[in-house]
């Protein structure tokens, strides 16, 4: 099912962890940013799309993590779009002999056969420091960064004033970070800077996973996720309720203490 959010941008909801997809409404057609995750999902997406009248024109995933580059026949064969290193990253991931295997081991159990991979991460790369995404819709920011994985990307819908965070800013999953990266903390706190200086541009925020919130939520997002990640960098204890007794996951407590073990001393 659809949800309207703001004027011409649309989500749908996957059961799989509240997994967003943004359907973002141009003159010719929209532009469908991390969709997913299953592919009766895809299809009725597809299929509602269509009885609206609207067609595929364009795709982004804002970064090379496995739910975020799926893609259905029924989409048809637009361009999809990432950033440079998102588009690297998951190239790379392709030129393994073993990928497939490589991936299904990260995949949920109970959505695994469910899973489309004979589309998965065949990623246009934009030319490094692209601003834009280019599509004939309305003017859509990218905000490139590097805290939660290479080429990770938020989008900025200029006209709908709706932010679409990737995987950042959940309500529900606490700050993952980059541990393959030379300075996660570093490069996380970084991001959420980047978020203060367009959070007055946005009315509404979309995680990748989690509940759409409004302007206010945006910013206490913000400020949860950096209190989360200074916490974690100084060695103190968390105070997140993401990570706590009645986390809304119970496996994200285990990630919390892995994250918290891998970071110790770091940045």
């Amino acid at each position: 099912m659809l949800t309207r959010i703001a004027d011409g941008v649309l989500v749908h909801e996957s059961e799989f962890i509240q997994s967003n997809t943004t359907v973002v409404v141009g003159a010719a057609g929209v532009l469908l940013i991390d969709p997913g995750i299953t592919r009766d999902e895809m299809a009725h997406l597809a299929g509602d799309l269509r009885q609206i009248g609207l067609r595929v024109v364009a795709g982004f995933s804002t970064h090379p993590d496995w739910d975020h580059v799926l893609w259905h026949t029924d989409f048809g064969a637009a361009p999809r779009y990432g950033t440079a290193a998102c588009a690297a990253s998951i190239r790379e991931v392709l030129t393994h002999p073993d990928w497939v295997a490589e991936v299904a081991e990260g995949l949920p159990p109970e959505h695994a056969d469910e899973i489309p991979m004979e589309l998965l991460g065949e990623i246009t790369a934009l030319p490094t420091g692209t601003t834009e995404v280019p599509w004939d819709g309305p003017t859509v920011r990218i905000i490139e960064h590097r805290a939660h994985a290479p080429g990770h990307a938020a989008l900025l819908i200029e006209e709908s004033r709706v932010l679409v965070a990737g995987d950042m800013l959940s309500d529900t999953l606490m700050p993952f970070l980059d541990l393959q990266a030379e300075h996660p903390i570093a490069d996380y706190l970084a991001a959420l800077r980047l978020f203060d200086d367009v959070a007055g541009e946005a009315d509404a925020v979309i995680p990748g996973h989690g509940s759409v919130g409004d302007a206010a939520q945006l910013r206490t997002r913000i400020d949860q996720d950096r209190a989360y990640v200074e916490a974690v960098r100084d060695g103190v204890p968390v105070d997140d309720d993401r990570v706590g007794q009645n986390a809304p996951l119970e496996w994200l407590v285990d990630v919390h203490d892995w994250q918290v073990q891998r970071l110790a001393g770091r940045d």
